[in-house]
């Protein structure tokens, strides 16, 4: 199997995931925050911390890295295609 095509099928892979979450699509980050709320609420329980449970990460934290991922797809669907040259 040639690199080009592991860095395309990788990259393509990234853009979509990344852009899925950059671009909230059906609500992706806002359920990637609520899920983070979630398990730091049962960390703190676990611990036999009944308080209020801080915020860990917040939809726009995991917006900021579907951005970043799916920056990093196109940098590799760039080096997947000049590598087919």
């Amino acid at each position: 199997m040639s690199t080009a095509l592991i860095l395309l099928t990788i990259g393509l892979t990234l853009v979509a995931a990344g852009s899925w979450v950059a671009l909230n699509i059906r609500g992706a980050a806002a359920a990637l925050g609520r899920r983070a709320a979630a398990n730091a609420e049962l960390a703190m329980h676990a611990r036999g911390d009944l308080g209020p449970p801080r915020r860990v990460a917040s939809a726009g934290f995991y917006r900021f890295l579907g951005t970043v991922i799916a920056l990093c797809g196109i940098v590799l669907t760039l080096g997947g295609l000049l590598e087919s040259l």
